[in-house]
């Protein structure tokens, strides 16, 4: 299987419902729901969803996420097609891309050129979606990436951009000597100069607590990855709406957060994955919170 990161090398310019949860597991359902208050508008897609669609026809691919109702979608990479016909493409079905994730090594080697694709293509955001994680074993270590964000984030800013970082599993969990690297990057980084995408279900499927992080670190979070989960032990990615995760409850905190981008995502999506986005949508633009 590609992992993400060589996915995201090779793709970048350039280069039935569940109705009920273990109570343990913060942010599943059997909580409290907040009472209904908003409503998603513009719910969005993490094109990494449907990238086999990408690499065979992009306009095609965009045009049945535009289709399906999407108003939004974040790249991971642009599949060969040049920032000029992106923008169109986007025109063309009404579509906006907020954001774009990129491979940290590709920002700090070509910054220049990947912030000239973003201005052209109309991303507010450059943000690295996972880290090579295998030398980052201790506080030291984490503290010194957060000094790197610092620095994308200060070009970021200068470009009339912003950047942030989409977790996984293994930042939000404690290494052996009880860092939380999740925590030491929010501690350790200017809040005017990085912001965090929070995927919720890596949060919940690492034992961590959406909430917790919101009321802690209010403001961070200026995008969301919508994955649900099955009950636990499973904790199974699935299409949202068909899990565990009790979305009315998260996103009732979404002023707290920052939240102002939400991107349905399933990393494997089989076997149809235009029938697993549609059902995300379906059950997230109905949703009220």
């Amino acid at each position: 299987m590609v992992s993400r990161r060589d996915f995201l090398r090779s793709a970048a310019l350039g280069a039935g419902v569940a109705t009920f949860a273990p109570r343990n597991l913060p942010g599943l359902r059997g909580l409290d729901a907040a009472a209904p208050l908003d409503r998603i508008e513009r719910a969005g897609l993490q094109l990494y969803t449907v990238r086999a669609a990408m690499r065979d026809d992009v306009p095609g691919t965009l045009a049945r996420v535009a289709g399906i109702g999407y108003k939004e979608v974040e790249f991971a990479g642009y599949f060969g097609v040049q920032p000029e016909r992106i923008r169109e493409l986007l025109d063309l079905n009404g579509l906006t891309s907020p954001s774009v994730h990129t491979a940290i090594e590709i920002l700090e080697r070509d910054f220049d050129a990947q912030a000239r694709a973003a201005k052209t293509i109309g991303h507010e955001m450059l943000i690295v979606p996972s880290l090579d994680t295998r030398t980052l074993t201790d506080a030291a270590s984490w503290k010194a990436i957060a000094a790197r964000f610092d620095a994308i984030g200060r070009k970021a800013h200068g470009a009339g951009l912003r950047f942030g970082f989409h977790n996984h599993a293994v930042e939000p969990r404690p290494l052996a000597d009880g860092t939380v690297p999740f925590d030491v990057l929010l501690r350790e980084t200017d809040p005017g100069l990085v912001d965090y995408q929070m995927d919720i279900y890596w949060m919940v499927k690492s034992g961590g607590d959406p909430l917790a992080y919101f009321a802690k670190y209010p403001g961070r979070f200026r995008s969301v990855h919508v994955k649900d989960a099955t009950a636990a032990p499973a904790l199974e990615m699935t299409d949202v709406g068909s899990g565990a995760i009790d979305w009315k409850q998260i996103f009732a905190q979404h002023a707290r957060a920052g939240i102002r981008h939400y991107f349905v995502e399933h990393d494997n999506p089989s076997p149809d994955p235009f029938a697993s986005i549609a059902a995300s949508y379906r059950y997230l633009s109905a949703l009220t919170f």
